[in-house]
């Protein structure tokens, strides 16, 4: 299939990014799609932050797909510039059709258009079957992350 296009995502497809991500086995303990304020709120700053791209993967005029892109400019690497992919969600009607990797391989043209020399991203321990995906796209499982919860 080739009918998926990749676009920035607009407030209007807040409510289907929202669905997407409380569709996912780990996002339905805690995401609430039936408040999307703070949704909202969050999506006010992702638009008015440049280094910020939230984007959609639309087939029909519907949201199927989502993945946020963050750039960091650094002074490791000797000033290199790296992405972060983030929050990657297909709807499970899409999958094992390709769109995925279609999305994977735009986001990261995308990481090169922006100027970025290096690609990352973390994934829960317990998605085995998205670890398995992204090392067949090239990633490698070279890191160890932590994370603190704050609230």
């Amino acid at each position: 299939m080739t009918d998926h296009l990749f676009r920035p995502a607009v407030v209007g497809d807040v409510p289907a990014i929202v669905a997407l991500l409380a569709a996912d086995p780990l996002g339905a303990g805690r995401e609430t799609p039936d408040d999307l304020t703070p949704y909202l709120a969050a999506f006010d700053q992702l638009a008015a932050d440049p280094n910020q791209h939230l984007l959609v993967a639309e087939r029909g005029g519907e949201v199927v797909g989502t993945l946020q892109l963050t750039v960091i400019p650094g002074l490791s690497r000797a000033g290199a510039t790296r992405t972060v992919i983030e929050a990657v969600r297909v709807r499970s009607t899409e999958r094992g059709l390709g769109l995925g990797t279609r999305l994977m391989e735009h986001a990261v043209e995308e990481s090169r258009r922006l100027g970025a020399s290096l690609v990352q991203l973390t994934s829960d321990t317990s998605r085995v079957d998205a670890h398995r995906f992204y090392e067949r796209l090239g990633f490698t499982a070279s890191h160890l992350g932590f994370k603190l919860a704050l609230g």
